[in-house]
């Protein structure tokens, strides 16, 4: 027990006797300063010192640019544009399902493969609407009925739906209609024949959804307006609108040509669908 105190009281008196530091001058032996220190002052401020030092470091690290320079971190700017970027990536991704969706959906239209009593509807997925014909035939009543209405105004389809109706279309072109529309021979459209290079004009305001090449059909154009209505062209000689495009009613976005293996000369096969359903084109359009 007593050699373990006399241990602790060398130790202690160690710790606390006093040295003197002096600096001198080396050629006059001045004393230019001096300093009295103990083992445990020294200690105790190499503590504070290591201490601050480290509170300082990562002060700098955490708080300013310096962290950049550091191994393992990375920038704050980079972090967020790279964020931004994601998100910008996913939604392009979305867009871009959507759209490759919606162009399979239309690709019955360009083929002109639609069967008789199916309609395809121009949806996401491809969805098909099956129409029964019994409900497409008109009774004899009600054909008596449009004959009497159609004797007193050319377009009764728009006429009496002016309500409803709330988009104007006018005459792509200019030319004389060789065959009408007949749903009974599955020719869905109006054919209309005009000179060769003749300006092909949209029909109302839109949205060019398709403009590329089939092998029947030639150089097509598609065009999205307002109400879920979508105009077909067929046939054309040049395209003059890309897909994406906005297009004002009556600007030119084709010539006419004779494109495609279905061809029977210059023409153009023109198509009106509404919300999936096609439409006779001379009900809501003046040809003349």
């Amino acid at each position: 027990m007593k050699k373990s105190n006399k241990k602790k009281g060398k130790l202690k008196q160690k710790l606390t006797d006093k040295y003197r530091l002096v600096v001198l001058n080396e050629d006059t032996f001045e004393e230019r300063f001096s300093l009295k220190l103990s083992l445990l002052n020294i200690f105790v401020l190499g503590g504070v010192l290591s201490f601050l030092l480290i509170l300082v470091t990562t002060f700098f690290i955490t708080f300013t640019p310096i962290k950049e320079f550091i191994p393992g971190y990375s920038s704050t700017d980079l972090k967020i544009k790279a964020t931004k970027l994601a998100i910008q990536a996913d939604s392009l991704k979305k867009k871009l399902a959507i759209l490759h969706d919606y162009t399979i959906a239309l690709q019955p239209i360009l083929r002109g493969d639609i069967k008789a009593g199916i309609i395809d509807s121009v949806q996401l997925e491809s969805e098909r609407i099956i129409i029964q014909d019994s409900l497409l035939n008109a009774s004899k009543e009600d054909s008596i009925f449009r004959e009497r209405i159609e004797s007193q105004d050319r377009f009764p389809i728009q006429n009496n739906t002016a309500t409803n109706v709330k988009i104007v279309f006018f005459a792509p072109l200019q030319g004389i209609i060789s065959q009408d529309f007949d749903s009974k021979t599955k020719h869905l459209a109006v054919d209309i024949v005009a000179k060769k290079n003749a300006p092909v004009k949209a029909t109302a305001d839109g949205t060019v959804i398709f403009s590329g090449w089939t092998t029947e059909t030639g150089n097509v154009i598609i065009l999205k307006h307002a109400y879920n209505y979508i105009s077909v062209y067929k046939h054309n000689g040049n395209l003059l609108k890309q897909q994406g495009d906005f297009v004002k009613s009556g600007e030119v976005i084709a010539s006419v040509g004779s494109t495609g293996e279905l061809t029977t000369g210059p023409h153009l096969h023109f198509e009106l669908w509404s919300d999936g359903y096609a439409v006779n084109p001379t009900n809501l359009i003046d040809f003349k």
